[in-house]
């Protein structure tokens, strides 16, 4: 069954009346993205997911808001549109989102860079949807079954947005283990893929991702210009790349002609990945890669008295859900710790969390706290966020935060 067949074979979906309580109302005339369950008052029996919300004012019957429905989630109705102008949600409307997500991407794609997220879910008006772009590769990630009735002309934008020759389809791992539809997780539902490997440039550095089994998409794009910034700062030094998964901080060090590089994660098979995408490069120092625990690993070369010139910690998000911010801010600070006792004299330590329920400000505090009693003179000479093609449209929808601190 072709792709055209399997969405046009499955999918419909109806109109719903919807209409909150005072505290759900207001979320949607601020432009908030999301409706929770408990915001709503009434709505039709028989809604199902993928319908389109129309969110009517609580007592003048107005429409607000328009959204679509989704039965599996707590966040019930995913806004498309906020406020009473009056719009269709048709093939037209998604095109334009796309066409102006695309435009936010403009200065970044004047670089050398041929990789770059074009919908990041929320922020640019498709909640629940990824889309991202690896050379001629697009790569859709679905993490809801919302879209699934307005796939075929979405996916058709896309790919003519980005001139991808070839588009791939990857499945959260709800929608893998969903019985709502034919697809499956790496689906080729555009053009060949001669490789599941392709191969990308990111401000003129190579670097290769997995786009059918990879972690994500198959790459993390979010921290691009920190990888650029960190391999600048990197030229003849001693460098270990924390978390590195597949060695965008080390690649890009590496490449700037740094003496020796170490690549630190518990995965085996990612560092097997980091040293391939050293070798799509030239370069001349030393690349070496310790597989553990990083808190472990860590602890030994500490024990070991060995310091590096440029200390990267790079986690991934601790903090998941509100009951695990308390550990996740614990975390921060032994890591930080940590990489103070590793960065030499004159260092640079480079401090970034993923975690969005843990704020910029409340992470930078912790390093603040942890640097000060360290007895170490140090500045903090950088903090950086989301880059271009991941902006911010709604305060949950920011995550990314980096500190770069200098040793004296």
């Amino acid at each position: 069954m072709s792709f055209s067949e399997k969405i046009k074979s499955k999918y419909s979906s109806k109109r719903l009346a919807v209409k909150l309580n005072a505290k759900g109302e207001q979320f949607v005339l601020k432009g908030h993205p999301w409706v929770f369950s408990n915001n709503i008052t009434k709505i039709n029996d028989d809604a199902k997911t993928g319908d389109l919300a129309i969110v009517f004012s609580k007592n003048k019957n107005r429409v607000i808001g328009l959204g679509l429905y989704d039965a599996n989630s707590p966040i019930r109705i995913k806004m498309l549109h906020s406020g009473m102008e009056k719009v269709e949600i048709n093939a037209a409307f998604f095109k334009n989102k796309i066409q102006q997500a695309f435009k936010k991407r403009a200065s970044l794609l004047k670089t050398n860079t041929n990789s770059y997220r074009l919908i990041f879910g929320e922020n640019d008006g498709f909640p629940g949807l990824i889309a991202d772009v690896y050379a001629s590769v697009l790569v859709i990630k679905l993490y809801s079954e919302i879209w699934l009735p307005y796939l075929e002309s979405i996916f058709q934008d896309l790919q003519q947005t980005s001139k991808a020759a070839t588009v791939v389809l990857r499945l959260s791992r709800g929608l893998q283990n969903s019985k709502a539809h034919h697809f499956t997780d790496g689906e080729v539902i555009y053009g060949t893929l001669e490789n599941e490997v392709v191969k990308f440039v990111e401000h003129s550095i190579n670097f290769s991702a997995n786009v059918i089994k990879g972690h994500k998409t198959g790459y993390f794009l979010d921290h691009r210009a920190n990888r650029k910034q960190v391999g600048e700062w990197s030229t003849g030094k001693t460098v270990l790349d924390v978390f590195s998964y597949a060695g965008g901080f080390s690649v890009h060090a590496l490449a700037n002609n740094a003496k020796e590089v170490t690549s630190l994660d518990i995965s085996k098979q990612a560092l097997e990945i980091a040293v391939e995408n050293g070798k799509l490069n030239e370069y001349t120092g030393k690349h070496k890669t310790i597989a553990g625990d990083a808190f472990d690993e860590l602890n030994k070369l500490i024990k070991n008295r060995v310091t590096f010139d440029v200390v990267v910690i790079d986690p991934p998000s601790f903090a998941k859900q509100a009951s695990e911010i308390a550990l996740a801010q614990k975390k921060y600070a032994q890591l930080a710790e940590l990489g103070v006792k590793l960065t030499s004299k004159n260092g640079l330590l480079v401090l970034a969390s993923c975690s969005s329920r843990v704020t910029a400000d409340v992470f930078f505090s912790i390093n603040a706290e942890v640097l000060n009693t360290s007895n170490r003179t140090y500045k903090n000479i950088l903090k950086t966020y989301h880059d271009t093609d991941h902006p911010i449209g709604f305060p949950e929808g920011a995550y990314l935060k980096c500190g770069y601190y200098k040793f004296d």
